[in-house]
């Protein structure tokens, strides 16, 4: 199973690269920068978080993946220690989201907790479950506005701490609410299933994915060169907030693709040493995480004369190149960070907090 883990965690490696361009850049960048260099950083916008997404339910999927052979007790074993694990993502998570309002952590405990009462269901009910929080993210949408809550000028949830609020962010509306985000999380338990030894998922999950890109890419391409209403534009070519259809299917096709493309990889690569040592940041995504957002952003802060704030628009905005320059130095910090901890360690920091915790 070498070829699946090198492919994942690969993977893995290049979402957090993601997510580093994206959030350095959403809190002392220009969110809305049109020029060439901007435009390069915000290709990153949601499909970084969407795959972080996926992945993390693949990861489940491939934990638990021998299914046949688990008894009811080992069965009963694995949902106890997903559960603890979620307590503990969405515990830290929520003492992060006081540093950083767009913390996804809390998020993954939802996740996680949903994903237990599906771990040993044949895998197509994964699919029914994805349409399932699309449409009730949909249906919610009908009754409460999607901006209630937000402040979108600085990207603030008024109420959090509040209960209506808070059940309304994780669940409806925060920045990857349960739904409909749980559908790229049980997708991703969908891919976990898969036999991804055989050249045949590789090219069909690929194409799969190409042909959602491509469908919604064009469909964009179209409605700003036809004559629709306002509202109807505004649903095609949502990003990120609000999660519409469009924007869902567009980030999984993108998902599917690169995934795949790492499992291919992974097969001419397993062998190679920068190939396995870049496979150990991967593996230590959740403290690369939580690292970036504390001595990342104050590290920046510092080299820029900037003031850490997870507002937008408060300050003048760094240049785009200077943002991807300081996220591709910090990911090579990451990297050689992961390859000595792991020569004396097996898992990360704070991966092996929750295992000693969760079991």
């Amino acid at each position: 199973m070498k070829q699946r883990i090198i492919g994942f965690d690969l993977a893995r490696a290049y979402s957090i690269f993601g997510m580093y361009i994206v959030n350095f850049n959403i809190v002392f960048g220009n969110y809305q920068d049109h020029s060439l260099a901007g435009q390069f950083l915000s290709l990153f916008n949601g499909n970084s978080s969407t795959v972080f997404v996926m992945l993390a339910g693949m990861g489940i999927a491939l934990m638990t993946n021998r299914t046949k052979e688990y008894s009811t007790e080992d069965k009963n074993r694995l949902k106890s220690i997903i559960n603890r694990r979620a307590w503990f993502l969405f515990s830290i998570g929520l003492l992060l989201y006081i540093w950083w309002p767009a913390d996804i952590l809390h998020f993954y405990g939802g996740y996680m907790h949903i994903a237990v009462l599906l771990l040993f269901v044949d895998k197509k009910y994964y699919l029914y479950a994805s349409v399932t929080a699309i449409t009730i993210f949909h249906l919610i949408l009908l009754v409460v506005p999607f901006d209630t809550g937000w402040n979108f000028e600085t990207l603030q949830y008024k109420d959090f701490w509040t209960i209506n609020g808070f059940l309304r962010n994780t669940l409806y509306n925060g920045w990857n609410s349960i739904f409909p985000w749980f559908a790229y999380f049980s997708v991703g338990m969908y891919l976990g299933r898969l036999d991804w030894m055989l050249r045949n998922t590789q090219r069909n999950i690929f194409l799969i994915g190409l042909s959602l890109y491509l469908s919604i890419s064009g469909i964009q391409y179209l409605s700003n060169i036809l004559p629709m209403s306002e509202d109807i534009k505004f649903y095609i070519n949502a990003d990120y907030l609000p999660p519409f259809v469009p924007f869902v299917l567009s980030t999984v096709g993108f998902g599917m693709m690169l995934i795949s493309i790492f499992m291919f990889l992974s097969k001419f690569m397993s062998n190679n040493k920068f190939a396995n040592d870049l496979a150990k940041t991967g593996q230590m995504t959740l403290t690369h995480y939580i690292s970036h957002l504390t001595v990342g952003m104050l590290l920046l802060a510092f080299l820029t004369d900037k003031q850490y704030s997870a507002r937008m628009n408060e300050q003048t905005p760094i240049h785009p190149i200077i943002i991807f320059g300081f996220a591709l130095g910090y990911f090579i910090f990451s990297f050689y960070f992961s390859k000595q901890w792991a020569k004396k360690f097996k898992n990360g920091p704070f991966e092996t907090i929750m295992r000693k915790i969760s079991g």
